[in-house]
């Protein structure tokens, strides 16, 4: 499953639009292999160990900008026929690879057919690096750099039907690999193992990467908001946390649930039951034309309400799509509105004393309310 190659086009035509909008010449997107998604997004390519990065000219052809290795890679896989290649987008390493032609920002700006170079946006500039940046000022030193990610980022806030039929396979194969380690799970098998589980599913059911850096955390680790499994040992009686995520077509999925070998007690039983509610609770604020801030403020108001207000590290949701998280957040300072077709995680995490615990489940903005994209194991697992 994959995005048809006449809808990147489309995407660069309608950046293309936002780039002479905002008096621009041409931007510069940036990526890595770990934030691709918006070179990605344009061009299907998707870095490994170099950087990446593509010109657009306001009027003109993309050019795919790639580090001195990636050349036959590049080529096979990106729907931009034109590629250069660049030292200061080469590997962490540096290496100086004499011998191998590699091109200019101006003789980039050439091909790309940019008549005119005096604006330049800098598209992704939390990721863009500093040698790229240096390479931008020395060799275009009378264009002025300008920070631009808003002439993209809202491109990808409304999915299309082919992006989310990404989606909707890419949370199914997250709930596949969540039920498989269900049921092989034991006592005794370390978080890594359970992991194990977990990529065997994904690449056996369609995924082409996981969604993120998988979660199997147990104990009172799982009050990270951020963690990554150990080569602990799975007990019984201990709270663990999962979050199961699949890349599928460039699109990223995650399934969160909390699970224990026994019974829940006390208030780790107390507070993932009030999750749970809490949850659901989510997907009944959503509704397109609505505030995300109110969203926001209604959904923290009632979990205070109800006395768990202590326990609220953040919530209730982030945007999904390309990236686990992107953009837009939703927070209580958001000024967007929510439109049909814009994608979520339902992201429920609450922290006790000495444990935590998250609910997280993928959800589409319909014209009434929202579907669903996984919802399977929206229910206590006692194992």
């Amino acid at each position: 499953m994959k995005i048809p190659t006449s809808e990147y086009f489309k995407r660069i035509a309608r950046f293309q639009t936002n780039i002479k909008a905002a008096g621009l010449d041409a931007c510069l997107v940036h990526g890595n292999e770990a934030d691709f998604a918006n070179v990605r997004y344009l061009s299907e390519y998707w870095p490994t160990f170099e950087a990446g990065a593509v010109f657009v000219p306001a009027e003109g052809k993309p050019v795919l900008l790639i580090g001195p290795e990636s050349e036959q890679y590049a080529k096979g896989r990106a729907v931009i026929p034109d590629v250069a290649k660049m030292i200061c987008y080469r590997e962490s390493a540096e290496p100086a690879y004499p011998g191998i032609a590699v091109a200019t920002f101006p003789e980039v700006a050439k091909i790309a057919g940019c008549k005119k170079l005096k604006k330049l946006g800098i598209v992704s500039k939390a990721i863009t690096t500093i040698p790229v940046m240096d390479a931008l000022k020395e060799q275009l030193p009378d264009v002025e750099l300008v920070y631009a990610d808003d002439t993209l980022a809202p491109l990808r806030y409304i999915k299309s039907e082919n992006e989310l039929a990404c989606l909707r396979k890419a949370y199914e194969v997250s709930e596949i690999a969540v039920g498989a380690i269900l049921n092989e799970m034991k006592p005794g098998m370390t978080e890594f193992q359970v992991i194990g589980i977990a990529q065997r599913e994904i690449y056996k059911n369609g995924g082409e990467y996981e969604g993120h850096a998988l979660y199997c955390f147990t104990g009172e680790r799982t009050n990270n908001a951020i963690c990554r499994p150990s080569d602990h040992v799975i007990q019984k009686n201990e709270i663990i946390q999962l979050g199961i995520g699949a890349h599928v077509g460039g699109y990223s999925s995650s399934v969160g649930i909390p699970v224990i070998f026994g019974k829940f007690t006390g208030l780790q039983k107390e507070l993932v039951e009030f999750g749970l509610v809490a949850h659901k609770k989510t997907f009944e604020l959503l509704k397109p034309g609505i505030p995300a801030a109110q969203v926001v403020k209604e959904y923290e108001a009632w979990v205070t309400k109800q006395g768990y207000g202590k326990y609220l590290l953040y919530g209730p949701c982030h945007s999904v799509g390309m990236m686990e998280v992107e953009r837009p957040w939703m927070e209580s300072v958001s000024d967007y509105i929510l439109k049909e077709n814009m994608t979520y995680q339902a992201d429920t995490f609450f922290t006790g004393p000495d444990f935590g615990l998250r609910w997280e489940n993928g959800l589409r903005i319909t014209k009434t309310g929202v579907e669903k994209l996984s919802s399977k194991y929206m229910h206590m697992v006692e194992l």
